[in-house]
């Protein structure tokens, strides 16, 4: 009976995640993680100075959220199950669909094209400041789309597939349930994504949940890679591509993601990067057989959308071949 329940929410979560985005103005589980992981990093920087110290301390904050994070879920879940069974997948519904993060993602993406393509490049530079941690005031427009191409890619094994993944690990669990584990890896997600600096004050307070999540994010994105590789049909370029220029990047995940999309679009991506006002130069991944247009990220967008729909069609049909079976 538990198994029709895990088909149900993983459908409809993913429909839900299809048909709305994160509203900006509710309460969100990424809100409550980074409230948590902002105070609690400013604390260890106020009162702890070596570097062992700091160390300590972002291992105690990274177990803490991971573990608290998906506990929490789960008590939510069994709460409002509690109250009435409807009332339970409901809300494990509302909690799987926020951790997906494949409309947010294609809502960004579309954010800052549409000024661009209209020409207005001054308001394109400035949404596409919300997104992006590099600087982009001086961003001409062939700059801009391969800075939407790149979070885009970067930003489907973290956002999108690597959630699934562990939505479908739960899914298979019937005692856990899809939530905790997709709200655990969403903590370690969140954790990189405000501490994985290599610069100061960071460093030491955001080693351990950088290690954990390049770890926890291995194989999703390894398995994105491959589906990416086989909708595009021509898996074996591709690929050879990915192990000729990602191992270049000093990211063990982003570069294999987003040499997948260079490869497959024919795009080139990487170069120079400004953040903070100092240049940082990223590998060139891919060859740049065609430049970066609006529909280059739409067929991205295309791409990422498909790799979630394979992902949650395959985890659906053996998990009803499993109640079948039972």
């Amino acid at each position: 009976m538990r198994v029709n329940i895990a088909v149900v929410v993983l459908l409809l979560a993913a429909i839900l995640d299809f048909l709305v985005a994160d509203p900006w103005r509710w309460l969100h589980p990424v809100q409550v993680m980074g409230w948590i992981i902002s105070h609690f990093t400013q604390l260890a920087i106020n009162y702890f100075q070596d570097r062992w110290q700091r160390r300590v301390a972002g291992i105690i904050l990274s177990t803490g959220l991971i573990i608290g994070s998906g506990l929490v879920g789960w008590l939510i879940v069994w709460g409002a199950t509690w109250i009435h069974p409807a009332l339970g997948i409901v809300i494990e519904i509302i909690l799987l669909a926020s951790c997906f993060a494949g409309r947010s993602l294609r809502k960004a993406a579309i954010d800052v094209l549409q000024p661009l393509s209209s020409g207005d490049i001054k308001l394109a530079r400035s949404k596409l400041g919300r997104y992006v941690g590099r600087d982009t005031a001086h961003l001409c427009q062939s700059e801009i789309l391969r800075a939407i191409l790149e979070t885009v890619a970067e930003n489907t094994p973290d956002g999108v597939t690597a959630p699934l993944f562990y939505a479908i690990i739960g899914a298979f669990v019937p005692s856990l349930g899809s939530v905790p584990l997709a709200l655990a890896y969403k903590a370690v997600s969140t954790l990189d994504s405000m501490l994985g600096y290599r610069q100061e004050p960071y460093i030491d307070i955001g080693w351990f949940s950088a290690q954990l999540e390049d770890r926890l994010t291995w194989l999703p994105c390894r398995l994105t890679v491959l589906t990416l590789a086989l909708l595009s049909g021509k898996p074996g370029p591709v690929l050879r591509m990915c192990r000729r220029d990602a191992v270049k990047d000093p990211s063990p995940n982003s570069g294999w993601s987003e040499c997948a999309y260079a490869a497959i679009l024919g795009v080139q991506l990487g170069g120079n990067n400004v953040y903070g006002g100092v240049v940082k130069y990223k590998p060139l991944l891919g060859d740049p057989t065609y430049p970066i247009t609006s529909e280059k990220i739409y067929q991205a967008l295309r791409l990422t959308r498909y790799c979630f729909l394979i992902w949650l069609a395959i985890a659906l049909f053996f998990l009803v071949a499993i109640d079948l079976l039972h």
